[in-house]
């Protein structure tokens, strides 16, 4: 019953986190409320139209890359070093034709060494959705940084004594999904970060 509990508190949160960050989202009023969803008064509706901000995106859209070393820093790149990338073995990487990215770095001779990231637009709604049910079905933790929600686990292999895990990161309708075995470079998703978003 606790678990369910926290569970539950956890999918709440990451709601929370996502209408925070998100475009036209707003926190919580610091009173512990949160604003109606209702925007407009009777007043409002009745009142002399006035000049407002337009509903526009305050970002402009992301450009999804086309290369899978442009987005990493020399040193995530060195610490790649010797990995094989989007090998035919491993089936479909590159640009998709959805223009989406996949990177596949991976030996086809090794049993279980590899990081597979696939950089796609999703809009907002389809993002929340896909990463409350990662917290609230799977354990995953969310956390909201350089403007964004990031949301990540680990776990050891079934076969191997090694450590798998995924790591997400969704911001301006672009989401970062990486998933590895043995193989996480430090700082690997924060390079792609910065090259995507500064």
């Amino acid at each position: 019953m606790n678990a369910r509990l926290a569970t539950g508190a956890g999918a709440v949160l990451l709601i929370a986190l996502l209408t925070a960050c998100g475009p036209g989202g707003s926190g919580a009023d610091g009173q512990g409320t949160s604003p109606s969803p209702s925007v407009t008064s009777t007043a409002d509706a009745t009142a002399e139209p006035s000049p407002s901000p337009s509903p526009t995106p305050t970002t402009a859209p992301i450009t999804l890359p086309t290369d899978c070393r442009a987005i990493l820093s020399d040193d995530v790149l060195a610490q790649l070093d010797g990995v094989p990338l989007n090998d035919a073995a491993f089936g479909p990487s590159g640009v998709g034709d959805d223009g989406s990215l996949t990177c596949i770095w991976a030996d086809p001779a090794a049993d279980t060494t590899r990081l597979v990231t696939t950089i796609s637009l999703m809009n907002r709604g389809p993002a929340l959705d896909m990463l409350n049910a990662l917290v609230a079905d799977e354990g995953f933790t969310c956390f909201t940084p350089d403007d964004g929600t990031r949301c990540e686990k680990t776990w050891q292999n079934t076969e191997y004594p090694v450590t798998d895990g995924r790591t997400l990161f969704w911001r301006d309708d672009v989401l970062i999904d990486s998933q590895y075995s043995n193989l996480a470079p430090e700082g690997y998703t924060s390079s792609i970060i910065a090259h995507l978003f500064d």
